[in-house]
């Protein structure tokens, strides 16, 4: 891609999220969001290749629609209420029509079906940048809205995307589409909580970040895109590969992890708010990402010759592993004993 290019659409993409994330008025807001979507679209379609244009296509198409939804909802209240202020969102098709377009945006159920396979066309640094910075301007609006959206609405769509999240991932080959699917299951834990503690769902967000930009830049070091190719990716950079699975196991929330820290406080908070049911069912559908996760992982370091593949052993990488990673993978696995001092942050 043409570094020019490159540079309008990294700048353009830093300039709509921070328009989106710090606008009071929605066509400030609105304005971010558009200049976010026609930034990323070069970088989706860079490689030229028919699946790249396939989902840049759905991925246009997806995120106009969202976006008329956002302008549509913004407008009915204005028209009721005279105001324009994110934070005055009032009439109730006015909040319907913007918890299916934040939805929409974020490819929370039953709105997901563009996610996986944007994500499955594009790079794994286009995909890194998808799943994670793209997300931030939608996650703001649900947070400046929280007050004012459907309780019930938001906890079924949050179960529903736990419950598709796990499931779907379970028969997925290809690495993408198993962070895709994660992803949805990650979102399902921040709405259900956005109600009734918008900065855990914020902090949730964060680690998320922290964590999956920590996966897809080893899996971008080490070229792995397909399960086949990661069974034997552990000859490339074998301590890389370790802290991999650490990384995982710390998305898949497990104790003594970083990823266990905001499933704890999320459940903790739940159980607070007497929604007992919906804390066991959201409990026991990780359940089903941690299969998937523990799948990569075994695959990723487990997996030693003989072996059914039939791919050649990887050399060693020449380069050594870069800082950022080092200190990313340090966060992912190494923040829960710092949890009261991030408890005091939130």
């Amino acid at each position: 891609m043409n570094p020019h290019a490159m540079l309008v659409s990294s700048l353009s993409l830093l300039l709509g999220t921070t328009i989106t994330i710090s606008s009071n008025h929605w066509m400030m807001a609105w304005t971010g969001l558009e200049i976010n979507t026609l930034a990323i679209i070069p970088l989706i379609s860079k490689s030229h290749h028919p699946r790249a244009i396939e989902a840049s296509i759905k991925y246009f198409l997806v995120q106009a629609a969202a976006s008329a939804l956002v302008l549509f909802s913004s407008t009915i209240n204005a028209w009721f209420t005279g105001q324009w202020d994110i934070t005055q969102l009032t009439h109730p098709t006015a909040c319907l029509l913007l918890t299916a377009a934040i939805a929409m945006k974020l490819g929370l159920v039953p709105f997901h079906f563009w996610f996986p396979e944007v994500l499955q066309g594009s790079s794994l640094t286009t995909a890194l940048l998808l799943s994670t910075m793209m997300k931030f301007p939608p996650i703001t609006l649900f947070f400046l809205t929280s007050h004012s959206l459907n309780p019930t609405l938001l906890t079924t769509m949050a179960i529903a995307s736990a419950t598709l999240g796990g499931w779907m991932g379970l028969n997925q080959t290809q690495v993408r589409k198993i962070l895709a699917f994660s992803s949805i299951s990650h979102l399902g834990w921040m709405t259900i909580i956005m109600l009734y503690s918008p900065k855990l769902t914020l902090m949730t967000f964060y680690l998320y970040v922290l964590m999956t930009t920590t996966v897809f830049l080893t899996l971008n070091t080490t070229k792995v895109t397909k399960m086949s190719t990661m069974m034997t990716s552990w000859t490339k950079a074998p301590m890389l590969n370790a802290t991999l699975m650490l990384t995982l196991l710390s998305l898949a929330g497990l104790p003594p992890l970083t990823g266990f820290l905001p499933k704890w406080l999320i459940i903790h908070e739940l159980t607070k708010q007497e929604m007992t049911t919906a804390a066991t069912m959201i409990t026991m559908l990780s359940l089903l990402g941690l299969f998937f996760y523990l799948r990569l992982a075994y695959y990723s370091t487990i997996t030693l010759p003989p072996n059914s593949t039939n791919h050649m052993k990887q050399w060693h990488l020449n380069k050594p592993t870069s800082i950022p990673i080092a200190a990313l993978t340090s966060l992912s696995i190494l923040l829960l004993p710092l949890s009261p001092m991030i408890l005091t942050a939130i």
